[in-house]
């Protein structure tokens, strides 16, 4: 059998959440699975890494695929020639685009809807894109992967697809987070904080994100305890807003948030080990990667209430009213006790064991084989 992938979010040391979904999945399904034929298609030069074995060949498919006019052209006009072309079996998407112009059998992985409940700082045209579009390729996939029971019933419930049609995948963590000595947390806290404790944020620095919030939280925090704790944004700041400089700008302990900017695997994992906890609270989230890097690294976890959050971490985490503020800072004293640790802790080493790449790599060849043989 040939797929092919839509690959264009494997991009070196860009990778964020889908990037990673599909990066991890793919490696281990292209090597488990010799017997087949998998075509990458890029928007632009790839790197080699991405070609995971000898069954995988990478092709560049133009024009480069960022923008929405140029997101139509890609996916109805370059994408069709080229799977007609090599005679495609079947199509994989993960990041949930599709070619309604194209009638090979299709798979998307839609991560999830956020766009469909609020704005969050979304460019006005992308979001139009997305509305318009996301519906359709809905309906125009065989099957549909997601990240979440959440995200599931999302779909189902606001595009009208049925329900046994939607499979769910979750995300998980690379074996490279795992809990650190008391020693290496001291040294990586050295390295990069001078030695402050601090509570850690991981994700791209964007509204629906709630940073706002967030940094609010901590600065009622840091006048309540004296305390050296700090707030690390390891993040790209693409997406920020004037509101979150004004939030940032107003902070008496502005001085205590440090940025990192985009940060490598390694680095990454060092962070979120060292870490006094995690404190992700996002509005919406489709699954939360952070969340389980957090619980394999053995660090304690500050969630949202709210989307998917819950089902993720279960038992694992302090869960807040994302739009309560005081409550994020009330969490932030609780979880900065050291007496206060340990349970939560134990408990997310105990739920991580919940997600796998390997597994999730099964899922989503099973999802993949179930649209090639539906009644199989």
């Amino acid at each position: 059998m040939r797929i092919a992938v839509n690959t264009r979010l494997l991009q070196k040391d860009k990778l964020d959440g889908i990037g990673v979904f599909t990066c991890e999945t793919l490696k281990r399904i292209t090597r488990a699975h010799p017997e087949h034929e998998f075509i990458f298609l890029f928007d632009r030069p790839f790197d080699k890494d991405f070609i995971f074995s000898k069954n995988v060949t990478g092709l560049v498919v133009e024009p480069q695929a960022r923008h929405p006019f140029l997101f139509y052209l890609w996916f109805e006009w370059s994408l069709p020639k080229v799977l007609k072309k090599h005679k495609v079996d079947l199509l994989l998407s993960p990041d949930g685009y599709l070619s309604l112009s194209s009638d090979i059998p299709s798979l998307a992985v839609m991560h999830d809807l956020n766009f469909e409940h609020e704005k969050y700082g979304m460019p006005w045209l992308i979001q139009t894109y997305y509305r318009f579009f996301f519906p359709r390729f809905a309906r125009k996939a065989k099957r549909i992967v997601t990240v979440s029971t959440f995200s599931k019933n999302d779909i189902a419930t606001r595009y009208h697809v049925a329900s046994d049609t939607i499979d769910v995948v979750y995300n998980a963590a690379t074996a490279d987070f795992k809990p650190l000595s008391h020693k290496d947390k001291l040294e990586i806290r050295e390295k990069y904080l001078l030695g402050a404790p601090y509570f850690l944020f991981v994700g791209t620095l964007h509204e629906r994100k709630n940073i706002v919030h967030l940094m609010r939280a901590f600065d009622l925090f840091k006048k309540e305890r004296a305390s050296a704790i700090k707030l690390v944004l390891a993040g790209n700041k693409m997406w920020w807003t004037e509101a979150m400089e004004m939030a940032f700008q107003e902070m008496e302990h502005a001085a205590d948030v440090v940025f990192t900017g985009r940060t490598k695997q390694k680095k990454l994992c060092e962070l979120m080990g060292a870490a006094t906890a995690l404190t992700y609270v996002p509005f919406f989230e489709g699954f939360g990667i952070p969340l389980v890097e957090a619980m394999a690294s053995g660090v304690p976890i500050i969630a949202s209430n709210t989307t998917a959050l819950p089902e993720v971490v279960g038992d694992a985490a302090i869960l807040v009213d994302p739009n309560d503020v005081l409550a994020i800072k009330q969490a932030m004293l609780h979880i900065a006790a050291e007496e206060n640790r340990q349970g939560y802790i134990s408990a997310g080493l105990l739920r991580s064991k919940a997600f796998s790449w390997d597994r999730s790599a099964e899922l989503l060849w099973e999802s993949m084989m179930q649209v090639m043989n539906p009644a199989g």
